[in-house]
């Protein structure tokens, strides 16, 4: 339809509806059903706002009581000018230019998963452990080693994770002109992926936090140690340290490291004092920032439980207690985290079913988050 109306993405069009006229721009989308137009809402205004008048674009003109939802015969009209739409997504197919598909996310039928359960390694190359050119980390008596573990099944690409880890981790909005450079500063991201015909595609959803790699290629390009590995497996960042190189997020192979580019944050108004987490520090610019598995919460539940253990001898426990903040915020409970030194925690379950690979794991860079491949049961009368 976009080929035929001679519109590409960012083209602003004009609709008319009934009479009544309203501008926006064009998102093109993979999979669309034709002669048909999605229009949100939007974030319009024509009086509130600092700069004044005209921000944004505002559908509600065509929202009446006749038609709340849909309407038939919309008009569109090419205005000739351009908005440039920020997004975070560089690459939504998993099909490279020459042809070859790269197994990001992993997907097989019921039938096919009964025939083949280790279906998600089929073309995952093994590599021996031994075959490393980094040094292995020595764990002594390590009590605790910290996992994730992120079931595709379940995604449904809501966001809610991308929002409460920013809530948690004071991370600073950026904001539409720095997202157009590339300087978004989500520890977290949705990546969506689009696989065969675009006018039908199938459509996958991959939630993308730090890995925390045993071999964290991060690591060893760091010249003043700013990421370091602990004792529990976590590729820590030492804010005090890093001096802003960004040689770890250019070694980074999955992306999920972002550098602190300006003073987004403002120290000064009291009330933005009362919006932030006190658990966790604010950064200022020159710092490279990434998950933790919301390492805070990790320390105050150690804290209060060698308090407790005084008296009662207790142990970190996992689940209720002890949570990231995107695994509590996941409504459809599509990530886990916990011990994987204990077999019995749900994270260890996880792990030991044969659905359960790591992302470019063929780079040896032996992550702590890995992800349970699709099993999908489609209606066959639905499908054909």
């Amino acid at each position: 339809m976009a080929s035929r109306l001679g519109l590409e993405t960012k083209d602003v069009v004009e609709l008319e509806l009934d009479g009544k006229k309203a501008k926006g721009a064009i998102w093109i989308q993979a999979g669309h059903p034709d002669h048909s137009v999605t229009i949100t809402l939007g974030y319009g205004r024509t009086r509130a706002g600092r700069v004044g008048t005209g921000q944004g674009f505002d559908a509600y003109a065509f929202r009446t009581t006749a038609h709340l939802w849909t309407a038939s015969g919309l008009q569109i009209r090419k205005t000739g000018d351009i908005y440039e739409l920020a997004s975070t997504q560089g690459m939504q197919s998993m099909e490279t230019p020459n042809g070859a598909t790269r197994p990001l996310v992993r997907e097989a039928t019921l039938e096919e998963y009964k025939k083949n359960p280790n279906f998600a390694h089929e073309e995952e190359p093994e590599v021996p452990r031994e075959f490393t050119l980094y040094p292995n980390f020595l764990y002594e008596e390590q009590k605790y080693a910290w996992g994730m573990a992120i079931d595709l099944n379940k995604c449904v690409g809501c966001n809610n994770c991308i929002l409460a880890c920013q809530s948690e981790n004071n991370i600073a909005v950026v904001g539409h002109e720095q997202t157009l450079l590339g300087r978004h500063m989500h520890w977290i991201r949705i990546d969506v992926y689009y696989e065969g015909d675009r006018d039908n595609p199938k459509a996958y959803f991959q939630p993308v936090p730090c890995m925390q790699c045993e071999n964290a290629p991060c690591e060893v390009v760091c010249p003043v140690g700013a990421t370091s590995h602990t004792t529990e497996g976590l590729n820590d960042m030492v804010y005090n340290r890093c001096v802003g190189t960004r040689y770890c997020s250019n070694n980074c192979p999955y992306k999920v490291r972002r550098f602190n580019f300006l003073l987004f944050q403002d120290w000064e108004t009291l009330q933005y004092k009362m919006m932030r987490n006190p658990d966790v520090s604010v950064r200022s610019r020159g710092v490279m920032e990434k998950c933790t598995y919301c390492v805070q919460r990790i320390s105050e539940r150690r804290i209060d439980t060698e308090r407790a253990s005084v008296i009662e001898g207790k142990e970190i426990k996992i689940g209720d207690e002890l949570q990231t903040a995107c695994q509590q915020s996941c409504p459809a409970d599509a990530i886990i985290f916990g011990n994987v030194n204990d077999p019995n925690s749900a994270v260890s379950k996880w792990k030991a079913q044969s659905r359960n690979y790591s992302l470019l794991g063929e780079l040896n860079t032996r992550p702590r988050t890995t992800y349970l491949a699709e099993v999908k049961n489609p209606n066959p009368e639905l499908e054909s």
